[in-house]
Order: structure tokens, then C-alpha cells, then sequence
């Protein structure tokens, strides 16, 4: 007797070497992901006043001056020299890790898919990495810069004089780019769950009100508390929804023309 992958029957090692194998793909995939982050640590270390260098960028569009930059990012510790460059490497490190990790994740999913499932993940690893890759590059390039200024003109409405510390900054930027980076990969799960059956065009049309709005929820959730951060967020992701609506679409088109041609022709009187 069968139950999903479980084989039940009277010896106990029938039932448990599954499991068993089930915690060892587990394993195998955590510590491979502990690798990969590993890695990506260990690449960013001597990167690491690069790093920072390019992330205070976005303040020149606040602070025009690079003076004004360096003395309005203030260090309070004794030790937080360290602490920010720990901070920097572990962020940027999960950032170049991030890609690998959901690799990993998927392929480890993967003895529950058929060999048609699998090939479309890893067709897909590619677009992923760089669908990843588009998220960090716009929030670094256009979004960033637009909350850095919201923030900072919050801070002129209430008449407060902002003095932000440097491992604050930096904590925000990274976490911020990581934010876009990971929602943009939700088009990358729609098409391999259109791929494989489980969802169609028809489906993701009648359900797009709610996607819209949840799509909002998640951007005001991640993005800092202003509606022009929102958007930049919020909109890409409308747009590469329908875009996956259409891909969707396109690629089921040829499959229900070929049912149609491999149907056997009606009887004619």
C-alpha cells in the first residue's frame, strides 16, 4: 500500500529508510546552503571597503557634497569599525549567496517532481539568478535613492535634525536591496508552476484584483513607510505578473495545438 511517497507495510525499515533518506537530502541541503553563504562571506571580506564606498552612493543624491556624506554618518562605538565590516561582509555575503541557496532549496524538491518538472527548474536557474540580480540592481540604482529622500524630508516636515549612524545606514540599504532582489523572483515561480501544470493564465486573470493588492501589501511591508518607495516596488511587480500571464499563455498555446492535431478526425456521414 501506498501513501503519497510513503510504502507502508509490516517491517519497520520499509518505513523509515524513506524518511531517513528525506532527512539526508535535508542535510545535504542546508549544508550546502552554509557553503554557499560561506562562500560568499569570504568573497566579500576584502571587498568590503568597496562595498561601502559604493553603498554610501545613493546619500550624494541627498548630500550633494562627499564631505557632508562623511560627517553626517556617524560611528559611536569603540569596536563598531568591526562590527560594521562583519555587518557589511555577512549582508553582502547572503546577498551573492542568495541565488545558490534557492538553487539548493529547489533541487531539493526535486525527487517529489517528475523529469519533466526537474528540467524546468533547471531551466529556469538562469532567469532566476538574473531576475535576482535585475531586483538588486533597481533598488540600489532608483529605489533606494527615493526612500533615502523620503526619509530625509520626513525628517524636515517634523523639524527633526536627522543624524543617522553608519551601521544603521548600512543594515537598511542591504536588507533593502535583498528585499527586491528575493520578490523579484516570484515570477520565476509562476512560470514553473505554469510549466508543470499546477496553474494556468485562465487562473492567474481571474485572480489578479487580489494579487494587486497583495503585491501592495508585501512592497508597503518591505520598503520603508512612504507611498514613492511602494510604488517602485509595487509596479515592477504588477508588470512582471502580467508579463507572466502572457508567457504563460504563449507557452500553452503549442501544447493545445498539438492535442488538437493528435485527435482523431470526426466521422463524417
Amino acid at each position: 500500500m501506498k501513501i503519497g511517497r510513503f510504502r507502508l507495510s509490516i517491517d519497520s525499515e520499509d518505513v523509515s529508510k524513506p524518511f531517513l533518506e528525506h532527512l539526508e537530502d535535508l542535510r545535504d541541503t542546508l549544508l550546502r546552503s552554509t557553503a554557499a553563504l560561506a562562500a560568499g562571506f569570504v568573497v566579500a571580506v576584502p571587498l568590503v571597503p568597496t562595498i561601502l564606498r559604493w553603498l554610501k552612493k545613493p546619500l550624494f543624491l541627498v548630500f550633494p557634497n562627499p564631505k557632508d556624506v562623511e560627517q553626517f554618518l556617524w560611528n559611536w562605538d569603540v569596536a563598531g569599525g568591526f562590527t560594521l565590516a562583519m555587518r557589511i561582509a555577512i549582508w553582502s555575503g547572503i546577498i551573492l549567496s542568495a541565488p545558490f541557496i534557492l538553487f539548493f532549496i529547489a533541487q531539493f524538491v526535486f525527487p517529489g517532481l517528475t523529469a519533466k518538472e526537474k528540467e524546468v527548474i533547471r531551466r529556469s536557474s538562469g532567469a532566476a539568478a538574473g531576475l535576482f540580480a535585475a531586483g538588486v540592481f533597481l533598488a540600489y540604482r532608483f529605489c533606494l535613492p527615493v526612500a533615502l529622500r523620503a526619509m530625509w524630508a520626513v525628517n524636515q516636515w517634523l523639524g527633526v535634525r536627522a543624524q543617522w549612524t553608519i551601521s544603521s545606514y548600512i543594515t537598511f540599504a542591504l536588507q533593502f536591496m535583498l528585499a527586491f532582489g528575493l520578490v523579484f523572483e516570484m515570477p520565476i515561480v509562476l512560470v514553473i508552476l505554469g510549466r508543470i501544470g499546477l496553474i494556468d493564465a485562465a487562473l492567474l486573470r481571474t485572480y489578479r484584483r487580489h494579487v494587486y493588492v497583495a503585491l501592495f501589501i508585501l512592497a508597503a511591508v518591505l520598503t520603508p513607510p512612504d507611498i514613492f518607495s511602494q510604488l517602485l516596488m509595487g509596479v515592477p511587480l504588477i508588470l512582471l505578473y502580467e508579463l507572466c500571464i502572457l508567457f504563460i499563455a504563449a507557452a500553452a498555446r503549442p501544447a493545445k495545438a498539438g492535442d488538437v492535431s493528435d485527435s482523431p478526425p470526426s466521422a463524417t456521414m
